[in-house]
């Protein structure tokens, strides 16, 4: 019977740790020992780790085997930590740095002595790659190495590649459509699933607006959840005591890129530009207790989508990029739809070119007391860009698919392009609370709508081919000469995604081991 009952006991015990959300770490921690000159452990002893940066502390005391462990506590650093007993000299240790996800492990000696406080050189070190406090392979990537590490795109997945086990958004061999990538706890994942480019024209989130990312693979931390090869997960930044602000500007074209791998020439790369303006602010609005981090950022990506152009004379010339639809007809089409339907299909010569995307952050971090910590960020991007006339589509029947309606056999009109608008506003709740010396809390709320929608600058009007004429036996030829009208496959075209989680991980202490429910 006792038997039995231990079983059950187990059984219930694994699946209560075992069941979690899609729920990623937002937070680091800091746990070790507190001991005599001597080695006795030392119970009730009171340790004190305080943020420097914006003075936010974090306390607890010693368990009946001189153990301490403190969660939910701010990524980065420095940390100061204090310990103290009756009868003993406080120790402090100073210019510790916390690591997303991470562990710190600190093991403090302290001297019986009548000196208030005596100043230590710092014991603890970060986790290595063998240390219990890590759940797996992970690459941490610190806020100094992302504003230093060279990047063409700015984006999160050329960040990503200093993993080694990154393929793109990749990893350990899985395809990127595999890998969950959250921002302060909220997925920031492309759910339709036909790419592996994250939202928001593949970047969600600002580079400058994130503390820290961390990379991990296969974790057997039971907070990790919802991807197969690997998971990013990453921070946004919090204010300080210390009001700081940047402005920032990157510019890029085609010649900052190389031509050659080796003695391999690739010939000369087309044209391209990007142009990124940015701001970021963040402070104190009370000092110790309420902080802001504010981010905007504006990217302008000068273009053209549409190099080809109808010729003169209907005669096609691939180097000139001339279609042989010409001018002529090309003029003919467009006075026969105005006149005849008051329909404008839009330029033949000048196409909607210019792609921009949008990013604005904002984030309040809120010191309730020593044992409640609450965050709130908003994030909302915007990207835009345009797309020529779908050129794979079937119409009598039958399509030539090297024949585009843009190309050398067939030109259209500017108002048959269609935009894509990838639209991402996320929202995350993140309350961190100590119930008791055993016991801490992390409760999470987030909420992401991630859009994807066609736009079209044509009014609405049906798709049109007109087609290249006939045979000498009269029947049609069935290639494209000439497209007009309100794109194909745009009208009522989008995904709408919406991802709301509430998570609740409550971790209790028992002597050596952490136990993690949610």
């Amino acid at each position: 019977m006792k038997n039995m009952q231990k079983l059950i006991l187990t059984f219930l015990v694994g699946c209560l740790i075992t069941l979690s959300g899609y729920s990623q770490v937002t937070r680091s921690g800091m746990n070790g020992t507190v001991t005599s000159e001597s080695g006795e452990v030392l119970a009730g002893a009171t340790v004190v780790a305080v943020h420097e940066p914006s003075g936010t502390q974090y306390g607890t005391v010693t368990n009946n085997e001189g153990r301490f462990n403190l969660q939910g506590m701010r990524p980065g650093g420095p940390y100061t930590v204090n310990v103290s007993f009756v009868g003993y000299a406080t120790a402090s240790y100073t210019d510790i740095t916390l690591y997303l996800g991470e562990t710190f492990n600190l093991n403090a000696q302290i001297k019986q002595s009548a000196v208030d406080v005596l100043e230590v050189t710092i014991v603890g070190s970060r986790p290595s790659k063998f240390s219990t406090s890590k759940t797996g392979a992970t690459t941490n990537i610190s806020n100094e190495q992302l504003n230093t590490i060279p990047t063409i795109d700015r984006s999160i997945s050329d960040i990503a590649q200093i993993s080694p086990f990154s393929n793109g958004m990749g990893f350990a061999g899985g395809d990127g459509r595999s890998t969950n990538f959250t921002v302060d706890g909220a997925n920031f994942n492309n759910n339709f699933g036909l790419s592996s480019s994250l939202p928001g024209g593949g970047n969600p989130i600002s580079l400058d607006a994130i503390e820290e990312m961390q990379v991990v693979i296969a974790p057997f931390d039971v907070r990790q959840t919802n991807f197969i090869g690997g998971g990013i997960n990453a921070i946004t930044k919090s204010g300080t005591n210390t009001f700081r602000g940047s402005a920032y500007t990157y510019f890029t074209n085609q010649n900052m890129r190389g031509n050659k791998i080796g003695d391999v020439d690739f010939g000369d790369r087309d044209e391209e530009s990007k142009n990124v303006y940015g701001i970021t602010l963040g402070g104190p609005i009370i000092k110790n207790k309420l902080f802001f981090f504010v981010n905007g950022e504006y990217e302008l990506r000068p273009g053209q989508v549409v190099t080809w152009r109808p010729s003169e004379n209907g005669v096609a010339d691939t180097d000139q990029m001339l279609s042989r639809a010409s001018t002529t007809d090309m003029e003919a089409v467009r006075r026969h739809l105005m006149d005849n339907y008051g329909y404008d299909p839009g330029s033949y010569t000048d196409y909607p070119a210019n792609e921009s995307n949008r990013k604005l952050l904002a984030r309040i971090d809120w010191n309730i007391n020593d044992d409640n910590k609450l965050s709130v960020r908003y994030n909302y991007t915007k990207n835009m860009e345009w797309r020529p006339t779908n050129g794979n589509s079937t119409d009598a029947g039958f399509r030539n698919r090297a024949m585009d309606r843009i190309s050398l056999y067939s030109m259209a009109f500017s108002n048959s392009l269609y935009s894509m608008d990838n639209i991402v506003n996320s929202v995350s709740l993140d309350l961190n609370s100590r119930i008791s010396e055993k016991v801490s809390n992390q409760f999470l709320v987030t909420y992401s709508k991630i859009n994807d929608i066609r736009g079209s600058n044509s009014e609405k009007f049906p798709f049109i081919d007109i087609m290249y004429g006939v045979n000498t036996d009269g029947s049609q030829i069935l290639e494209p000469y000439i497209s007009a009208g309100y794109e194909l496959f745009t009208w009522n075209n989008g995904v709408n995604n919406n991802i709301f989680n509430v998570t609740d991980n409550l971790t209790y202490y028992l002597d050596n081991h952490k136990i993690t429910a949610g």
